[in-house]
């Protein structure tokens, strides 16, 4: 393997770590805004994905970018109906769609 695969694998695991351990820390109060700015991080990566669709030349790239735009406008769109009903339930009067 090479140097640079290596360090790729090194830094994936070392994030997928520290998010685990970050997520599991965050208190019930602090869910919503976390999910507000996952959405706005997963809306970037729909920009890039758009972008690479359009600037890939080769068959297995295009449906490689394709994929990622679907993955990603999937957990955008998701995130919102989360955050909706997550809100939804601190507004007095108003009774939580199912």
């Amino acid at each position: 393997m090479t140097g640079t695969l290596i360090l790729s694998i090194y830094v994936f695991v070392l994030a997928a770590f520290l998010g685990y351990e970050l997520l599991t820390k965050v208190p019930p109060m602090l869910h919503t805004p976390l999910m507000s700015g996952a959405n706005a991080m997963s809306g970037v990566v729909v920009i890039g994905a758009l972008v690479l669709a359009g600037a890939t030349s080769g068959a297995v790239a295009t449906v490689f970018a394709t994929l990622g735009v679907a993955f990603a406008t999937a957990n955008v769109v998701g995130g919102f109906m989360v955050t909706d009903r997550m809100l939804g339930s601190f507004t007095p009067g108003k009774k939580e769609r199912s």
